[in-house]
């Protein structure tokens, strides 16, 4: 289980947490498991020694080995031989996780034959090793999850995992202790101490990669090729979800600009709320740009949080307020009122929280504002084809709650083919605005509205039915 629950974490960076990815990895995962099954059980049948369950146990750990030192390559090259999600993710699945996986299948059956001394009380035997083995799983899912992952990452942990299962074939081969046995072990060693200067090296270049709770994530410095300047980026999932200039706190980002909307479809607004910080590089504009306003961020990970502070220059700020939860969670048990509602929660091109795209959320959202308050969400998808489903499912729930609906296209305002960041905003207005004003930056906004159809296609989003990670699976 812990080499499952870091298979996500590997994988995630390049393909995703979808549950594309999730179903891949299980199912490869359990399929090898079931092969090693079988095999297992037959070769024990054939030839029963201490020897050769110490040698399965072994190129288990050379496997786990292979997972280090190839990931990185592969899943580098895999999108570029592989363009679809879903095979890619299978592909890599098995390349990376079904050889230790089947190996470690082996081990079961084996063990339990060479246990078997006594055929009368076999049943308790089998019992009792498959309850350890139980037991053992079930440990590994809540101390990686809970401890290990967040605390060490996921190469540590597959080098501990490499050293431990070599560790444990030493007993059972003792007397077949070679050469080749001791420089695998030597080169775990090796690696490890390689992997900690790496990482110290990583540190020193500006390059921070580390896991949370929640995440992996990149933390790193470029020139940004419009301005020049000196941008950090955080990079949750091998996505770009935050980036700010190194010496202010303008905003880099077109998209992020668009939520000073806000302004202009609720002028006089106090009391807001957002769902998804990251690198909080809007909030932190907010606080700049609107001093008599308060801004709520509901973000998942503290981790993040924790980051962004170190980072990113995230400010203690009693205008503040920081929920460490998940949106739908806090949606469903708040009492609070707001203005305005900004969604940052969408940004992915993997994985889209779902719970947050149906109409039982956004009844929530609609609930949760005040009189001519407004919704501004931000989506990534096109208007048209195939690849604009989900824009056009997520446009029609909203448009089934809220008066009124509108789009805006940050990229090309006109071109309704192209993926690129829309900007949703949903009002409780009524009134239809004039779409006119003497803001430069808002009229230039304003411009940028949708004017042309958008077709109803695709049925509304609920709880039971949201297929989101399909949707967003046709507009990679």
């Amino acid at each position: 289980m812990i080499y499952e629950l870091v298979g996500s974490r590997i994988l995630g960076p390049y393909l995703g947490t979808s549950l594309f990815v999730w179903t891949s990895l299980i199912g490869i995962i359990l399929g090898s498991l079931s092969f090693g099954y079988h095999f297992g059980g037959r070769m024990a049948d054939k030839k029963l020694s201490r020897e050769i369950l110490g040698g399965i146990i072994f190129l288990s750990a050379v496997f786990v080995l292979f997972t280090f030192v190839s990931k990185d390559f592969w899943l580098n090259l895999s999108p570029k031989i592989i363009a679809n999600l879903k095979i890619n993710a299978i592909v890599s699945s098995i390349i990376l996780f079904a050889p230790t996986s089947f190996l470690l299948g082996m081990v079961s059956p084996y063990a339990v034959k060479l246990k078997l001394n006594d055929w009368q009380n076999s049943g308790q035997t089998i019992g009792n090793l498959y309850a350890i083995s139980t037991a053992g799983s079930i440990f590994g899912t809540f101390i990686s999850g809970f401890w290990l992952i967040p605390t060490f990452g996921t190469d540590k942990i597959i080098l501990l995992l490499t050293g431990s299962l070599f560790l444990l074939s030493i007993p059972l081969t003792w007397k077949n202790f070679n050469k080749i046995k001791l420089f695998f072990f030597s080169s775990v060693i090796v690696l490890g101490l390689l992997w900690q200067n790496y990482s110290y090296f990583l540190q020193k270049i500006n390059f921070i990669d580390t896991d949370t709770a929640y995440n992996r994530v990149w933390i790193y410095d470029h020139l940004d090729e419009n301005s020049g300047k000196k941008v950090r980026r955080m990079g949750i999932n091998n996505e770009n979800h935050s980036s700010m200039f190194v010496d202010n706190d303008d905003l880099v980002n077109e998209y992020t600009k668009y939520y000073h909307l806000a302004r202009y479809f609720f002028p006089d607004f106090k009391k807001t709320l957002m769902f998804g910080g990251a690198g909080y590089s809007f909030p932190k504009n907010f606080l700049l740009t609107y001093p008599d306003s308060t801004i709520d961020v509901v973000e998942i990970d503290p981790g993040i949080t924790a980051l962004a502070k170190k980072y990113f220059r995230l400010p203690d700020e009693p205008r503040l307020k920081i929920i460490h939860e998940d949106g739908r969670v806090f949606l469903n048990k708040t009492t609070e009122k707001y203005d305005l509602i900004f969604g940052d929660a969408f940004a992915s091109r993997y994985s889209i929280p779902y719970q947050l795209t149906t109409i039982e959320a956004v009844k929530k959202e609609f609930n949760l504002l005040n009189e001519n308050g407004a919704v501004i969400l931000n989506i990534i998808s096109s208007i048209n084809n195939d690849s604009g489903k989900f824009l056009r499912a997520e446009y029609a729930t909203y448009q089934k709650i809220f008066p009124k609906t509108y789009l805006f296209a940050v990229s090309e305002s006109q071109n309704g083919e192209r993926v690129q960041n829309l900007i949703l905003v949903a009002t409780k207005n009524t009134v239809e605005p004039t779409w006119q004003s003497s803001d430069k930056e808002i009229a230039r906004f304003l411009q940028n509205r949708w004017t042309g159809e958008i077709a109803l296609d695709t049925p509304i989003l609920t709880d039971d039915f949201a297929p989101v990670d399909n949707y967003i699976n046709e507009a990679l």
